[in-house]
């Protein structure tokens, strides 16, 4: 069966607030539901001409509502392939850290029709509370990772997530 493929950049952010709590969307496949619910950063493609950061920004704004973040590095970066809304993603990600003391959350204002099918709702973790959670994440290191950056430790350079992956 043909699928349609989408190869592109991507930028995601992981945005912590003064709280030390981490904001999270959870999300489902609206074309498959027997992946079940994951929690997810918030993140999408890099238009033409976007930087990474810029891309991560906008994207911050329509799928949380976060407006005034402070954008840092690139902390993490992966390429990742999946299957979602009947689309094949082949994609490089940059990850990029952002903090606000904007706790409010307005998630779903600015999605795209597939992104509005797929978000089920949107949370502030406390990072101890997401780093001892069964819950599904992507990407799946962010439990393990996240307390470093809560803690102020920026990796530098950028670490790869594929690294630390076992091939299938």
């Amino acid at each position: 069966m043909a699928r349609w493929v989408l190869k592109r950049q991507a930028s995601r952010v992981v945005v912590l607030n003064d709280l030390d709590e981490v904001f999270l969307i959870q999300s489902r496949d609206p074309a498959n539901a027997e992946k079940g619910l994951w929690w997810e950063i918030p993140g999408g493609g890099v238009d033409p001409g976007e930087t990474s950061a810029d891309a991560a920004g906008r994207e911050l704004v329509e799928e949380a509502g976060i407006a005034q973040a402070k954008m840092g590095p690139v902390v993490w970066q992966q390429h990742v392939e999946f299957d979602f809304g009947g689309y094949h993603f082949d994609q490089d990600e940059v990850i990029h850290i952002a903090w606000t003391t904007q706790r409010d959350i307005r998630a779903g204002q600015g999605l795209e029709a597939l992104e509005a099918l797929a978000f089920q709702r949107a949370r502030w973790w406390p990072w101890e509370e997401l780093a001892a959670s069964n819950e599904t994440f992507l990407p799946p290191e962010l439990p393990s990772l996240i307390g470093q950056l809560v803690k102020g430790k920026l990796p530098d350079p950028a670490i790869d997530l594929n690294a630390g992956r076992s091939t299938r």
